[in-house]
């Protein structure tokens, strides 16, 4: 079972991996359009929320991944599919999956412009990092001999770049930006799922094989990462709405930016991708499942009031 798993590649030609970066990087592109330097200023006003918020992405969600991975001793592509996932920044629906559970909007917005911008530099750190003190994942980490350096340069061009151009954009011509976004992130979204979906369909024989055995992780790491963001936040006070943004933010992460680096550094390992691509399509139901709920709570709350 090991040595099949740990051992699969999905194999991307360069024209259809160049194809899902500049993918990705438009799906940056358009959520940046709704991102203004006006945001930043939740960092000066509530610097506590914004710091809690980064902290449990970036250094509390790891940590606690290499926990999981300790206790429960994954098949080594799978388990580092795990730490890639929790390296990286929040996911771009975060900000709508906030909203929807009324949550704290202009903070979610913040946090996702600061972790994006922050990834170039942590995702990489993260990974090789906690990679490294486990064994197994270890070895997968040293036959791959990852240069931090380009991974960084690529985090940066398909995250930081696009998100600056669209906060450009932003903020000399809102009105067209506006207009932009309406349509460009969802559009742009669906583009690059059907591209990861074509990837996965190839080799859909030896995913079918490992699917309840990584379902079954990807739904309690995402719950792990939402309870550490929800623990987190209510430990330190905040009020509901504060708590919500950061819960979300911790348990919705980019595991498209995940895939990427997983085709491009390590040749598509098929545990790395299998785990990855799964959460991508749990952490959808799992934070609308959350947000829906905790927006109807609210709800309920004013009709009574």
């Amino acid at each position: 079972m090991e040595t099949v798993i740990d051992n699969v590649h999905i194999n991307f030609d360069p024209q259809s991996l160049w194809t899902l970066n500049i993918a990705l990087a438009l799906v940056m592109f358009g959520v940046a359009l709704e991102i203004s330097i006006g945001d930043f200023r939740q960092l000066l006003q509530s610097p506590k929320l914004v710091l809690t918020g980064v902290f449990s992405q970036f250094i509390m969600l790891p940590a606690v991944t290499f926990l999981m991975v300790w206790f429960f001793e994954p098949l080594p592509s799978i388990a580092l599919g795990m730490l890639m996932v929790a390296a990286c920044p929040g996911g771009n629906i975060s900000n709508f999956m906030t909203h929807l559970a009324k949550g704290n909007t202009a903070l979610s917005v913040t946090l996702t412009a600061i972790a994006t911008l922050l990834a170039i530099v942590m995702t990489p750190f993260n990974l090789e990092f906690w990679g490294s003190l486990y064994p197994p994942t270890s070895r997968i980490i040293q036959q791959v001999s990852i240069s931090f350096f380009e991974m960084a340069k690529l985090v940066a061009l398909l995250l930081g770049l696009p998100v600056i151009l669209g906060m450009w954009l932003n903020h000399a011509k809102p009105i067209i930006a506006k207009k932009m976004a309406k349509y460009f992130k969802m559009g742009s979204l669906l583009f690059f799922a059907a591209l990861i979906f074509l990837a996965l369909y190839q080799n859909r024989d030896i995913f079918l094989e490992y699917v309840v055995y990584v379902f079954g992780l990807v739904v309690v790491h995402n719950l792990v990462a939402f309870s550490t963001g929800f623990s987190l936040a209510k430990l330190l006070g905040f009020s509901k709405e504060n708590v919500r943004s950061i819960t979300i933010e911790t348990g919705i992460q980019n595991s498209g930016l995940g895939l990427l680096l997983i085709f491009t550094f390590f040749d598509g390992l098929g545990g790395m991708a299998l785990l990855t691509a799964f959460w991508g399509i749990w952490h959808l139901v799992s934070g609308l499942a959350l947000g829906s709920y905790w927006g109807l709570a609210f709800a309920k709350k004013e009709k009574f009031v």
